[in-house]
């Protein structure tokens, strides 16, 4: 993924465009700082249906047994401040 500074970007926009549509993503830089990346439409909508891993517990085919038993949580400590 290669970065480019934001008044590259906005000098060059159309072709930024044309390379995320062709899978060559781009991290928008400004001031040095890393502030958005360019992804094309297709991989937005891929990276949208990841499901989330409250869906995917609830949803596997795993059965009581499946997983090794949880430790008990430890008590927490309060420090004097």
């Amino acid at each position: 993924m290669k970065e480019i500074q934001l008044k590259d970007a906005k000098a060059k926009f159309s072709r930024v465009i044309d390379e995320a549509v062709a899978g060559d993503t781009a991290v928008i830089t400004r001031h040095g700082k890393r502030e958005a990346v360019i992804i094309s439409y297709d991989e937005y909508e891929r990276l949208s249906r990841v499901p989330s891993l409250g869906w995917l517990l609830t949803n596997s085919p795993l059965e009581e047994g499946d997983l090794p038993a949880r430790k008990p949580a430890r008590s927490l400590r309060r420090s004097a401040f």
